[in-house]
């Protein structure tokens, strides 16, 4: 019998030996990983270990991702008379508040930030939620102003012999003349040597910034007081309007107002301008001794005369002029 059972082993190959359990393959962890699984501290380095037959241990879950909004700072726009501020996405926003008889709530972004007028029946959180609700825009529109801002720090003069400045949209180069050899009250327009133009202005190379800077403003302002004149009695008769005063302006704001008794004030920067600008500006004031408002009429008027006014008004907002300081 013993025999029959050899017999039919051996027939079927055999009876197996017992095998060793089956090496457990490298495995690659975080340099640092402790046996029971602790993570001490990560390194890039990947390190091999030869995993031991201990039970496995399951490794603490990963903690949750910071969120983004706060590793990175949120863009702030901050009025320099705000008293109320909202979250408008990612951006806070600190705006003036400012109640009035209006009735509704208006907005307006200049160069300071956002301010919102409001009637004062209206709860400061509806006004958030109006500020909210036109965030968009008020987003869009700090972006700008503060595009433009930075594009005026660019822009500044460094005031001295080689100053370079915009005139009448050129660039106008600012030469020390101590001989004062040229003509005319405290500088005169020159041919520059690369075909540009220069301002001579009779001051010795050792003057100051400020004695630079005051010479060259008191001269574009007697030019300016010039030009305005001239394009003044170029627009008034073709509105059928007539002008009585002309103030010069050195507003940071505003580029010109018009009063109903003729009185017209222009900034004096606007000679930093393409004349094409300076134009809108004085029919834009000269169309108010007709209509003083901004209505559909008052737009029709200087359209008579300045038909591209709106791309003209776009230019004198979105070109800079350099600041003077």
């Amino acid at each position: 019998m013993q025999r029959l059972v050899q017999l039919a082993l051996d027939f079927f190959g055999g009876a197996a030996e017992p095998s060793a359990p089956a090496k457990p393959p490298r495995v690659l962890v975080p340099k640092g990983t402790g046996v029971a699984g602790s993570i001490e501290k990560f390194a890039p380095e990947i390190i091999a270990i030869e995993p031991t037959l201990a039970p496995a241990v399951i490794p603490a879950p990963a903690a949750p991702a910071v969120p983004l909004g706060t590793l990175l700072s949120p863009a702030q726009f901050r009025h320099p008379r705000a008293n109320r501020e909202v979250l408008l996405g990612e951006a806070l926003v600190a705006y003036a508040l400012q109640r009035s008889r209006r009735r509704t709530i208006g907005f307006t972004v200049g160069p300071d930030g956002l301010a919102v007028r409001a009637p004062g029946w209206v709860s400061l959180a509806n006004v958030d939620e109006a500020v909210r609700g036109k965030a968009d825009w008020i987003l869009r529109k700090l972006g700008e102003a503060q595009e433009r801002q930075r594009r005026q720090e660019d822009a500044r003069i460094a005031w001295g012999d080689g100053a370079v400045l915009p005139y009448l949209g050129e660039p106008l180069t600012v030469v020390l003349d101590p001989t004062h050899g040229f003509r005319g009250q405290g500088g005169a327009l020159v041919p520059g040597p690369d075909g540009g133009r220069c301002l001579h202005v009779g001051l010795p190379h050792a003057a100051t910034p400020a004695q630079v800077r005051d010479a060259v403003q008191a001269w574009l302002m007697r030019d300016a007081r010039r030009h305005f004149i001239a394009r003044l009695d170029h627009y008034a008769p073709l509105l059928g309007v007539q002008w009585r005063t002309l103030r010069l302006s050195s507003a940071h704001t505003r580029w010109g107002s018009a009063r109903a008794d003729g009185s017209i004030r222009l900034n004096w920067r606007l000679l930093h301008y393409r004349p094409s600008i300076i134009d809108y500006v004085v029919a834009h004031e000269l169309s108010h001794l007709r209509h003083m408002d901004h209505s559909p009429r008052f737009w029709d008027t200087v359209a008579t005369v300045v038909p591209d006014y709106a791309a003209l008004r776009d230019r004198l907002r979105d070109e800079p002029a350099p600041r003077w300081e």
